[in-house]
Parts: C-alpha cells; sequence; structure tokens
C-alpha cells in the first residue's frame, strides 16, 4: 500500500512585497494632480511619503524612492499654491470687483 503525504503549504511567492511601493508612487503621481486643491493634494501627498518609506524596504525600493519624491513635490507645490492663494486672493477678489463696478451701471 502506498502512504499518503501530508499536504504541504505553498510557498510564499517570490519577489518581496511591492504593494507599499506601488501605493506610494500611485500617490506621488496623483498628488501632482491634486496638488490644485489643498484639501486633496496635502492628504494624498502625505500618505503617498508614508507608504514610501514603509515601502523602501521591499523589492521596490525605485518605485519607493520614485514615490517619495512625487509625493514630496506635490507636497511642495501643495504649499506653494495654497500661499499663493492667500497672498493673491485680496488682490484677485479687488480686479474681480472693478470689473463688476464697470460692468454694472
Amino acid at each position: 500500500m502506498s502512504k499518503e503525504l501530508p499536504p504541504t503549504a505553498a510557498p510564499a511567492p517570490a519577489g518581496g512585497n511591492k504593494g507599499l511601493a506601488i501605493g506610494s508612487l500611485v500617490l506621488g503621481i496623483l498628488s501632482l494632480c491634486a496638488s490644485l486643491g489643498w484639501w486633496c493634494g496635502g492628504p494624498i501627498s502625505v500618505i503617498g511619503l508614508i507608504l514610501g518609506f514603509l515601502g523602501i524596504k521591499s523589492t521596490g525600493k525605485g518605485m519607493a524612492v520614485a514615490g517619495i519624491i512625487l509625493s514630496g513635490i506635490g507636497l511642495l507645490l501643495t504649499i506653494i499654491l495654497v500661499v499663493l492663494r492667500l497672498v493673491m486672493g485680496p488682490a484677485i477678489q479687488n480686479v474681480y470687483d472693478q470689473i463688476l463696478n464697470q460692468i454694472q451701471p
């Protein structure tokens, strides 16, 4: 009679865990687009940076570094645009009011 072998677990997939690095890269790209709105660009950039720093130890180190760089640029761009809006907001409102005053009799 033949002896049955006990079932064995499947081996872990080779290649490591790249999920955090991929997430960081995707959020880094999105943060560049979303930087036009501080309510969206800021949180996406910060989460992308966190995922990038956590994913740098994975096998997707290059993607994690790219995600960190893109998220950093997105966060910097968000900060610059918020500051510009705060500084230029009253000047733009003044021009808008002057245009409305000239249009209305």
